[in-house]
């Protein structure tokens, strides 16, 4: 049975202005863990990853092929259950700034052990102080489906 059928697409709170999707992965905590903390791993599913560090306050870029440089930074870690990255990337605003900002949103990545598995909660807020709060929550919650999709696929493949 293909584990993607247990899970729920993103869905939208707008009362909270956040985003929100849970999935289950078939492999272990540590292997979940790699792979949205370490460049090289998130870079295989997500966008290609680069930072100064990787403890809080490191700060770094995700790009995108049809988006660009996106600036990054680690609001929290809590290894290996929970990190949290803040980015600036305003979909609606038409220019990305060189740093974290005022409009930039928080996705924090949710780590439990299952048996046999791991559930992944990701968790994005703060599309209120965007431009155009409803434009970006959808496009968000259609990027964390395809791009959490890609994710489970690397990982219970044992890349």
């Amino acid at each position: 049975m293909d584990s993607m059928t247990n899970d729920s697409a993103s869905v939208i709170d707008e009362g909270r202005f956040s985003v929100r999707r849970t999935i289950r992965i078939d492999a272990p905590i540590e292997k979940v863990w790699a792979a949205v903390t370490h460049p090289g791993h998130i870079s295989r599913w997500f966008g290609r990853a680069e930072f100064d560090g990787s403890s809080v306050g490191a700060t770094g870029t995700l790009t995108f092929d049809d988006y660009g440089a996106i600036p990054l930074r680690i609001e929290a870690i809590d290894e290996p259950r929970l990190v949290s990255y803040r980015w600036s990337n305003d979909d609606a605003s038409g220019s990305l700034p060189p740093e974290v900002d005022e409009r930039s949103t928080v996705f924090t990545f949710t780590l439990e052990p299952l048996d046999g598995g791991t559930r992944l909660t990701v968790v994005e807020t703060g599309f209120d102080a965007t431009s155009d709060p409803a434009a970006n929550m959808e496009s968000h919650r259609q990027g964390w489906d395809s791009e959490l999709d890609k994710l489970v696929a690397l990982v219970e493949r044992g890349a």
